[in-house]
């Protein structure tokens, strides 16, 4: 039984900066780093995916959904997404964002993810069952979910769960 936590940020409260065409002509808009991280349920043959988005310019979480590395679970991300308007996402050319994501609003290239990147790192050392060498796990997808989710809503969403 394949168990998916959905959060999403309210699009109403997410703060998007502008600037002046002259400024910037290049930045309208939205933009989203996205980018799926690994880690394991019980052994690491059984691999669980956390996918999730932020906005380029902050930093800040717009949604997450965890699953398989497939299709049917980016495209639930990508729905989550479809709210904020997004004009451009950068990600690192994984199959699905080429097959999902039109390729005018796509920008692939790992000097245009960096902001997730270092989120990875950060999520890692504040998260064990992130960490690839590790004695702490999780027994079952759910409560892998859950721990991960709670931690992504208190830091990120500023949710006390």
């Amino acid at each position: 039984m394949n168990h998916a936590v959905l959060q999403v940020l309210n699009p109403e409260r997410v703060e998007v900066e502008i600037c002046r065409a002259e400024e910037l002509d290049h930045r309208r808009g939205l933009t989203s780093e996205l980018d799926e991280m690994w880690s394991y349920v019980r052994r690491k043959a059984n691999p669980r995916w956390l996918w999730h988005a932020i906005d380029h310019h902050s930093g800040h979480v717009l949604a997450y959904v965890f699953g398989r590395r497939q299709d049917t679970v980016f495209l639930q991300l990508q729905a989550l997404l479809e709210p904020f308007g997004i004009t451009r996402y950068d990600t690192d050319g994984w199959g699905a964002y080429e097959r999902h994501i039109d390729t005018e609003k796509h920008r692939v290239g790992k000097e245009h993810t960096q902001k997730i990147e270092s989120k990875h790192i950060n999520l890692r050392t504040r998260i064990k069952r992130l960490v690839r060498r590790t004695s702490c796990f999780s027994k079952t997808e759910h409560m892998h979910d859950l721990v991960i989710g709670v931690f992504i809503n208190r830091y990120e969403f500023g949710r006390a769960v």
